[in-house]
């Protein structure tokens, strides 16, 4: 690369005596990452670098991850621990500190540490403690399960059945997971015997396993005092001709003397029997930093020389500010050029510099030339960009010349595991649940059974309904069962097996969604009729625009924006609705659409729900294109009456380009003269009569609708014909989860988390939901926290007043904001980063997630607590909800879960209201089950045909299941077919793997579920293999047209299809059947009594055989000539 080198030659040719303490200044944007990069490589030293805090070590960090192998580079932050409190840790950074301190106990370390000052405070365990507790394990090595068992158990490893964070292992047979606190990746051990047969990391929530190793290190808690007998200061681990790196050395030193001030404090405080360690066994003070350091050879690289002898300047300069201004740059670049300097532009996003590629063509075309020469891209992601004006060289970065955020990229967002677990346990089964079978109707959850079929042990799930009547379920077809999800606190009818309640309920929903599904196909096949306007492709405005999004595109948001431009560029009128979580990005993805129906001269209205979120729409565009040839505007009910006036004035001329607005904006009175597009935001808060009103103004307008309630998945597929969706699904990179906190009211908590904030010039949002008290929870508050500016919100205030206080608070004006639930309809202030909300148990799981999206917009870590009542007084639905809540912090996961009512609920919305009704007396996935088959069985009809062009409607689905005359196949055997305790000892495992096994469709994904189970649990035992060859054999079945297979006592029997009219009897695959019969009459008869017609197959003694049968009648299946 370019700079290698480049700057270790400035030093030589400087004289830079890097045995003395050196001062190096003049350095600017992240050319000292560079400088770092080539003392390295040039002086085979290691390098300790102290920031002021972590956000500098952190970008850092980030720029040398992006110079060099990431295997040299090293974090070391703080523990996190607040002096003599038990649970305050963050996991990921005790484990980053091992992790770093047991590269650095090496002898032959080589590498970067970057840190910070308050990290360096804490003590760590001492070299000999920690190589004393130290557990090397290598391949080959003998070693019984039982010693390391004893091992992990000594030093407090927790014995679980899966691994999800550091300090817990596992056991099953020969394989033992573990998880050691010094790598970011658990490890599997798979012993043969005794000798140590693989090492292998692998990925806690998938618990796949992904790289094999040669040894591992097993290493403890080294924070915790069992480990620790001897404390020292992270230096004794440094070995002497390192170089030691600080930003500024005073800094370090008081910021050290404050930490442990503030530890004496505590320390004082402490009151009970529990013996704790004195303040100077865990951190050192500010003296002793300094005289620890002295030792080693110090560079200063910050404002400040406080102890360097030497001082080294270098000549750069700061990356210059373009306010986004493409003509200004290409000047300056080629002024650049001019004087000899050559050009570079760094971004890892190659989208993006093709963007900025694109925009530099657009402007030099008319000087006849390209950007070619003009400036190089290199692949490289850094924080700040500079000129050195002595090696000539300008590098600039693409989110400095957007005025982008930068965010930078730490390892703790990595940690979701406990929640994929958590995500398991919810949408597993436990006894006591509702479950919706198929065919019989809502039951209870009974269990997993050992059954015993004709002496051979089986496993079935057991059902129990109405009168205690069983059920027992076999494993072969769990996949028509389901658990009831219904709106919460509906407790479910109990039906009664063999009444005709059941199946009455499903002909009544089938028609229902049959109707619905019909509307909503003709409609579509109507607009997809008529004619609309045709955009042309993106110009170099549009991509002005995108490129200056101060996020990263998520690759959701790509797809979707490339969906809704694909739509604009057709030449009939778009109608797509994107659904997406809070936060995600919705409202970018219309701001480029409404651009480019501006850029094509065209007006765009966009309708919104509420009047504050009419004015937070109108603050986000008019930022957005501020820049761009773009005129905005907004009316809603605050706006004078001669203000109104003049927009509907300007708006009817063509003046106006964007009006956004409540619903005034698709009353009679606005008269648009172009409208292009529509953008409607927050559909599911309309009411009938607007949406009735809309369809009207529709029709050959292009309409983006937007949603932050997620119309379920399977839904869509169902409706493919129906309603073009996007679904953004995907969380913005590194946005930090919100730390969730369930505590009991309490003034000091409240008092603690509101200080903090502001300490931080945040602001906080207090949500109280009875208005008649909240006056006095402001006092309290304002009580607590005199200093604070407190402002009060809520829905029945004078319009005028709750306007005031909203954009007040928006504008920085207020610190907290005492506010009911209003705030949950789209408040977006990047600076509120903590929520409290006061009786949080009265609320549901959605308006809880949507409340919670409202903190944790940037880069600062957001903080929620729930304040309930003493907890146990609670009921228990209500503690269920606010556990899950606060284990599904991170944004995403909590969209499966927190969404499961709001999937109802945007279920009803999307089919209309009563539909609802049949959600709650079936079970939200039954009903998705019984709409499939309604679809698919409108599908077969000729009007689908005719109405959906094949082209579009067809389903791209190649399963199993397409195109055949039996949907499903029951199995019934007497074979020893099972998962065993002893290869699978956790019962609801084994139950989530047979529901994952019969819901599978495809040979990959059965292929794929067997390699999981052997990096999981071992070898397949033989009745497992023949359990997955079930499946196998199901699909055959299905495809010859078998309805049913009994396989017991060394016979097959396999029964057609019931119904006798059907198209399957003059069909290919029942002529097989015929002819394979004709072929084998000693082993095959065929039978027919009470109008049903079977197939007896002798000597079948197993499932693999079974499989031969069928394979041999496929295989004389005729298939048609080629049309």
């Amino acid at each position: 690369m370019w700079w290698n080198g480049k700057f270790w030659g400035e030093l030589k040719q400087k004289q830079a005596n890097l045995n003395t303490n050196v001062f190096i200044s003049g350095l600017r944007g992240s050319s000292f990452a560079f400088l770092v990069n080539d003392l390295f490589q040039n002086t085979s030293s290691n390098f300790f670098i102290v920031c002021n805090d972590k956000e500098k070590a952190a970008y850092i960090l980030n720029d040398l991850q992006a110079l060099l192998p990431e295997k040299h580079i090293h974090y070391f932050p703080e523990s996190y621990k607040v002096p003599y409190k038990e649970e305050k840790t963050s996991n990921a950074s005790v484990q980053e500190r091992a992790e770093t301190l047991s590269q650095l106990s090496k002898e032959n370390y080589s590498g970067i540490v970057v840190t910070y000052a308050a990290a360096l405070a804490e003590k760590v365990a001492s070299k000999t403690s920690l190589s004393k507790n130290t557990l090397v394990i290598k391949k080959g090595d003998k070693l019984s399960i039982d010693f390391i068992q004893e091992f992990l158990l000594s030093y407090d490893f927790e014995l679980c059945d899966f691994v999800a964070e550091p300090g817990q292992y596992a056991i099953r047979g020969g394989i033992v997971d573990v998880y050691s606190f010094a790598h970011e990746l658990p490890y599997r051990i798979e012993l043969f015997g005794n000798d140590v047969d693989a090492i292998k990391t692998f990925d806690p929530a998938t618990q796949l396993s992904n790289h094999n190793y040669d040894f591992v290190t097993i290493i403890p808690d080294i924070q915790s005092n069992q480990v620790i007998e001897v404390r020292q200061s992270i230096f004794d681990y440094i070995s002497e001709d390192t170089f030691m790196c600080f930003d500024d050395v005073l800094f370090s030193k008081d910021t050290i003397d404050k930490l442990y001030e503030k530890t004496e404090k505590a320390f004082s405080n402490l009151s009970g029997t529990v013996e704790h360690l004195p303040p100077h066994e865990l951190y050192i003070t500010g003296d002793e930093f300094i005289s620890f350091i002295k030792p080693f050879h110090l560079i200063e690289y910050g404002v400040n020389k406080h102890i360097a002898s030497q001082e080294v300047a270098f000549n750069q300069s700061n990356q210059p500010q373009f306010n986004k201004n493409f003509d200004m740059l290409i000047n300056d670049l080629k002024a650049n050029k001019a004087k000899g300097y050559k050009n570079y532009l760094t971004t890892d996003n190659t989208k993006q510099a093709e963007r900025l590629h694109t925009i530099f063509n657009d402007l030099l075309s008319k000087e006849h030339r390209t950007a070619d020469g003009l400036i190089e891209h290199v692949n490289i992601n850094i924080h700040e960009g500079f000129i050195d004006h002595d090696l000539k060289v300008a590098c600039y970065t693409d989110h400095q010349i957007f005025e982008r955020y930068h965010r930078f990229h730490l390892k703790e967002t990595k940690y979701k595991t406990a929640e994929s677990l958590t995500l398991k346990e919810i949408l597993s089964l436990n006894p006591g649940d509702f479950v919706t079978h198929i065919d019989h109707g809502i039951g209870r959850f009974g269990g997993l059974v050992k059954i015993n079929a004709n002496g051979k042990e089986q496993e079935a799930v057991k059902l129990v309904y109405k009168d205690n009547d069983f059920l027992y379920v076999s494993i072969h077809s769990l996949h028509r069962i389901s658990k009831y999800t219904g709106k919460e606190g509906n407790v479910p009818r109990i039906d009664k097996i063999g009444s005709t309640t059941w199946s009455t309920l499903k002909q009544k929903t089938k028609k229902n969604v049959k109707e619905v599904a019909y509307d909503l196909i003709k409609l579509y096949a109507k607009r997809k009729a008529q004619p609309g306007h045709r955009y042309p492709l993106d110009n170099y405005l549009q991509h002005e625009l995108e490129a200056s999004f101060i996020y990263e595109d998520t690759p959701d948001q790509i797809k979707v924006t490339a969906e809704v431009k694909r739509d604009m560029e057709k030449p009939h009128p778009m109608d797509r609705l994107v659904c997406g979580d809070v936060g995600f990005g919705k409202t970018e993805i219309a701001i480029r659409a409404a651009f480019k129906a501006v850029c094509d001269s065209k007006q765009v209205a966009i309708l919104v729900p509420t009047t504050i979120l009419a004015y937070q729409h109108y603050k986000t565009f008019k930022e957005r294109l501020k820049d761009l040839p773009c005129n905005i505007s907004y009316i809603n009910r605050f706006r004078s009456a001669k203000e109104v006036k003049e927009i509907i004035a300007q708006t009817t001329e063509g003046k106006i380009d964007i009006l956004i607005g409540t619903h005034k904006i698709v009353g009679k009175d606005i008269k648009f003269k172009d409208l292009g597009l529509l953008i409607i935001d927050e559909e599911q808060k309309f009411g009938v009569g607007i949406k009735d009103k809309l369809k009207t103004f529709k029709t050959t307008v292009d309409t983006l609708t937007l949603t932050a309630t997620p119309i379920p998945r399977t839904l869509q597929f169902s409706l493919m014909g129906a309603r073009d969706l996007s679904v953004i699904s995907t969380p913005p990179a590194n946005r930090y989860p919100v730390q969730t906190e369930l505590i009991s009211f309490s003034e000091e908590a409240i008092r603690d988390a509101i200080s903090y904030e502001l300490s931080r010039g945040g602001q906080v949002y207090f949500v109280h939901n009875k208005v008649q008290s909240i006056q006095e929870v402001a006092g309290i508050i304002q009580r607590l926290v005199p200093e604070a500016r407190v402002a009060v919100g809520h829905g029945q205030m004078d319009g005028d007043k709750l306007e005031d206080v909203m954009l007040s608070f928006i504008e920085g004006e207020f610190d907290i904001l005492v506010a009911t639930t209003i705030i949950e309809s789209g408040l977006d202030i990047s600076n509120a980063n903590t929520i409290i909300i006061n009786d949080s148990q009265n609320f549901g799981l959605s308006d809880l997630h949507q409340m919670r999206g409202r903190v944790g917009r940037s880069n600062k870590k957001a903080f929620c607590y729930l304040l309930t009542p003493p907890f146990v007084s609670l009921t228990t639905e209500a503690r269920k909800r606010l556990t899950a809540i606060v284990e599904f912090s991170d944004l995403g996961s909590g969209f499966q879960i927190a969404m499961r009512d709001l999937d109802i609920r945007g279920a009803g919305n999307l089919l209309g209201g009563e539909q609802s009704g049949f959600i709650n007396d079936m079970g939200f996935d039954t009903y998705m089950k019984i709409l499939n088959e309604a679809i698919e069985e409108l599908k077969q009809e000729d009007w689908y045909k005719e109405v959906v062009n094949e082209g579009e409607g067809a389903s791209a689905d190649k399963s199993v299941f397409s195109r055949q005359f039996v949907k499903d196949t029951v199995v019934d055997t007497d074979l020893q077919l099972l998962i065993p305790d002893t290869y699978v000892s956790n019962l609801t495992e084994r139950l989530l793997l047979y529901r994952e096994l019969d819901n599978i469709s495809k040979e990959d994904d059965l292929a794929l579920f067997q390699s999981k189970l052997r990096d999981r649990f071992g070898p397949l035992p033989i009745e497992v293999s023949e359990l997955i060859n079930v499946v196998r054999m199901r699909w055959a079945a299905m495809k010859l047209g078998f309805e049913k297979i009994t396989l017991k006592n060394n016979k097959m029997i396999s029964y057609f299809l019931s119904k006798q009219d059907s198209d399957y009897y003059n069909s290919p695959m029942f002529k097989a059947v015929l002819s394979y019969a004709q072929k084998t009459p000693k082993q095959t008869a065929l039978k027919e009594q009470n109008s049903k017609l079977w197939l007896t197959i002798e000597n079948i003694k197993s499932v693999d055989e079974a499989i031969v049968v069928f394979e041999k009648i496929d295989s004389m299946i005729v298939k048609p000539a080629e049309i």
